[in-house]
């Protein structure tokens, strides 16, 4: 599809969220399955905007590291010896091979081809045989440095020199979640899957639980009641919403031993969506999150993992308790993938059109609002 096709759709999502609240109505469906619209996506938000790459905890040794990609950047976050997180260009300064896969450790970043070597630090640190030439110098040569900065425990990457940090954009979400203290929350899993939707569909299914009675009447469905949730409007890096009852599981609801938490945050469950991929359900006694990186118009990457509190960690029971957890959160994981691709193929259908939004989903509002901003105000 033309860039002028991509030009058209950017126009027609902002004509679609000058509507007010009141008589809003989902994104257009070709803002989920246009290649042209990928691309401004690309250009203008994930070249641009931090993006989280996983749990700080996660790089809790030196050489520790995980690998991410910024739209075509791949990108390594490591732990240096001075205890400090750094990112780099994942890509070798030789004939430009991707160096690291995965997660792991490392005591030097090798690259797979021709073994040239990087010391944790990004300088060159090794090169066979490159002695021979006489240009060779290997001093010119170290990775280039990508911003990196951490937020209430979560690392995040940006190509943007210019960008605000983190924890500027993000202070109002800093606020209104410190009776938590997420920075403290332990990852306890994590996974890798690849579903095949739109990014945009698998972020806007997190962002509202109006679904959650119907999608997943076989897991939390029964015990989610419309009436208990809150959807404020949103504030530009981020949307949320609350639901406050007494969870179903123990760890829903703050650990006895929990100080910070007192009155009925004790059973809020706070669920947040921080632009652009960024998904985080935050209870009293766990968490759980899904980081997203598009693969195309039709395919999504997706880290998965979860965790507990700190008083859960320390409880003789924790191990049971995650165990239950990750086994529920599992069976919604497979509900949510039939829900997000089946949408997908709806999206594609020559008759599909966009229907008025409910008050539960003022969080799809406010993150099609965030995406017309972005998306071709260069």
């Amino acid at each position: 599809m033309s860039t002028e096709a991509g030009s058209d759709l950017v126009r027609a999502l902002r004509a679609n969220c000058e509507r007010p609240f009141g008589d809003a109505r989902s994104m257009p469906p070709g803002v989920y399955t246009s290649e042209a619209f990928l691309a401004l996506e690309q250009r203008d938000v994930f070249r641009n905007e931090w993006l989280c790459v996983g749990r700080a905890s996660a790089l809790a040794q030196t050489g520790d590291y995980l690998t991410a990609q910024i739209a075509d950047q791949p990108v390594v976050v490591l732990r240096e010896p001075g205890g400090e997180l750094r990112a780099f260009s994942n890509v070798c300064l030789h004939r430009m091979s991707v160096l690291l896969e995965g997660r792991g450790n490392v005591r030097r970043i090798v690259c797979p081809y021709h073994a040239w070597n990087y010391s944790l630090d990004g300088k060159l640190a090794g090169a066979p045989l490159m002695e021979r030439q006489s240009g060779f110098c290997k001093d010119q040569y170290a990775l280039p440095a990508v911003r990196c900065e951490t937020w209430q425990g979560w690392i995040y990457v940006t190509l943007n020199d210019h960008a605000p940090s983190v924890a500027t954009q993000l202070a109002g979400l800093t606020s209104l979640i410190e009776p938590y203290g997420m920075t403290d929350y332990i990852e306890t899993f994590h996974e890798e899957h690849v579903w095949d939707t739109n990014w945009k569909i698998l972020a806007e299914n997190f962002m509202e639980s109006y679904h959650l009675p119907m999608l997943h009447r076989a897991t939390v469905g029964p015990h989610s009641k419309l009436e208990e949730m809150e959807c404020p409007p949103g504030l530009p890096a981020f949307n949320y919403h609350w639901i406050t009852k007494e969870a179903t599981l123990p760890i829903g609801n703050a650990h006895p031993a929990n100080t910070r938490l007192e009155g009925h945050w004790r059973r809020t469950t706070a669920l947040l969506a921080i632009y652009p991929t960024h998904l985080v359900t935050l209870t009293p006694g766990y968490f759980w999150y899904l980081i997203l990186q598009p693969q195309g118009v039709g395919r999504v990457h997706i880290r998965f993992g979860g965790g507990l509190a700190p008083e859960f960690i320390d409880d003789p029971k924790a191990a049971e308790y995650m165990g239950t957890l990750k086994a529920l959160l599992d069976e919604v994981n497979a509900e949510d993938r039939r829900g997000v691709e089946a949408v997908f193929r709806g999206v594609h259908a020559p008759l599909a059109k966009p229907g008025h939004l409910s008050h539960l989903e003022r969080p799809n509002y406010d993150f099609a609002r965030y995406l017309a901003h972005r998306i071709g105000a260069a």
